[in-house]
């Protein structure tokens, strides 16, 4: 029987080392090297089940340096995502451990006369009681930690691919408190349950409980942003009516314009007057640009009218058709934060210098995105800003980044010849 349960608990640690692995790797994405995902998997196996024991400063702040060495050599991401990993699973890992544990040996010894210490001395009986107790403690620790996974599953993604650089400082400062909490209460307060057992509990659930608030941002956030995106839509229709009826109107008149013309066929200079009026009527319906996305066209058409308005020549080639698999939110992100960045870099440049050239179009079985512009003397190297306040306006080619590597893609950046070239590869699928 005893040879069964170590059997029964060896398949149960494993199981919620697997579980807790795939809860980590919903939160933070491991490296992409095959080798490196299976080492995580057994690096894991040998951090998920460590068990630190009140007073235990070497176990405490050996865990603590393993779990942040792990995240830090095997997880992709920015280090204040990496550090809220650190801030949430670390504490839930050595809390849920030390209460699973603390608790079954606590049971044991009040149920047996066993003396405590080396299990030597145990009964055959009292062996077997200490092993059902310790396997019942890994299969609650394997429920907890499987419950845990299905309720916070989606929110872990939410919160991964929507937070900001500046939100991510935020959350990280409110889990900051049950992080403290979980090592002074282990290290510093004496082995009483009443007292540590509830604070490890509130630990727990203040660290998930933050996992939540933060994709209750993310939510609001996109919740604002497809108000943004209809109020858009909306502006956009309002103008296209309108530039509707002004084309019937130019229609209908240019009726009488060509008779004129043709009464004025011996007068070239009043010709000329004539035809440079209807090319000035005419000239604001070029900004419209038919990409073969809805949303597109009209960032395409606010970022033309922005660039006319600085100067600068803007050219788009863009062809769609095959992108609705992207979100809008990524579409957004993708060709808003790129024709910002080649606008604000065009208007530190002389007039004549000042242009854009957009292109978009499918490959194969790759959409192909490339934003040129000319490049001004002092433009930086990749991820930095020529502004002075770098941390509100450095995020806008990490952000395209990030994006695209949502969907499988790349994006590379490089500045040669005076020209700056952003490009921009994802498989469709």
């Amino acid at each position: 029987m005893i040879r069964f349960l170590d059997i029964l608990s060896f398949g149960l640690e494993w199981g919620y080392v697997l579980v807790f692995f795939r809860m980590l790797r919903t939160f933070l994405p491991l490296r992409r090297n095959r080798a490196l995902r299976v080492l995580a998997f057994f690096a894991c196996g040998a951090l998920a089940p460590a068990v630190v024991y009140s007073n235990d400063f070497y176990g405490l702040f050996g865990v603590l340096l393993g779990f942040g060495a792990y995240v830090a050599l095997l997880h992709r991401g920015r280090w204040m995502e990496k550090l809220s990993a650190v801030l949430v699973f670390c504490p839930a890992l050595i809390a849920v451990n030390y209460v699973t544990q603390d608790a079954g040996g606590r049971l044991f010894f009040g149920l047996t006369n066993a003396p405590r210490g080396m299990s030597e001395g145990w009964t055959e009986q009292e062996l077997l009681i200490s092993t059902a107790i310790h396997t019942a403690s890994l299969l609650l620790r394997l429920l907890f930690w499987t419950g845990a996974w299905l309720l916070l599953k989606k929110y872990l993604r939410q919160i991964t691919a929507n937070l900001t650089a500046g939100m991510w400082l935020v959350v990280d400062a409110l889990m900051l408190s049950p992080f403290v909490a979980i090592f002074t209460i282990i290290f510093f307060l004496p082995e009483n349950p009443v007292i540590v057992y509830p604070i490890c509990v509130s630990s727990v659930f203040s660290g998930f409980g933050c996992i939540y608030l933060a994709a209750y941002i993310c939510a609001s956030m996109r919740t604002a942003y497809r108000v943004r995106e209809l109020e858009r839509k909306q502006a956009y229709y309002r103008d296209r009516m309108k530039d509707e009826d002004r084309v019937r109107g130019i229609y209908h008149d240019m009726k009488n314009h060509l008779l004129v013309l043709q009464a004025q066929a011996g007068d070239g200079q009043e010709i000329r007057r004539s035809v440079q009026g209807l090319q000035d009527q005419i000239r604001a319906y070029e900004d419209y640009y038919h990409t073969g996305n809805e949303f597109l066209d009209i960032i395409i058409r606010d970022k033309a009218r922005a660039a006319q308005d600085k100067g600068i020549d803007f050219s788009a080639m863009l062809s769609l058709e095959d992108s609705a698999f992207l979100d809008s939110l990524d579409i957004s992100t993708i060709f808003g934060n790129a024709l910002d960045n080649a606008i604000e870099a065009s208007e530190k440049l002389p007039e004549g210098q000042r242009a854009i050239i957009a292109k978009a179009g499918r490959i194969r079985d790759i959409l192909v995105v490339s934003v040129e512009n000319n490049a001004p003397p002092e433009a930086e190297a990749f991820g930095r800003t020529t502004k002075k306040d770098e941390r509100a306006h450095g995020f806008g080619i990490p952000n395209i980044k990030k994006a695209v590597e949502r969907y499988g893609g790349q994006c590379s950046v490089r500045t040669e010849a005076g020209k700056f070239l952003l490009k921009i590869m994802i498989p469709v699928p």
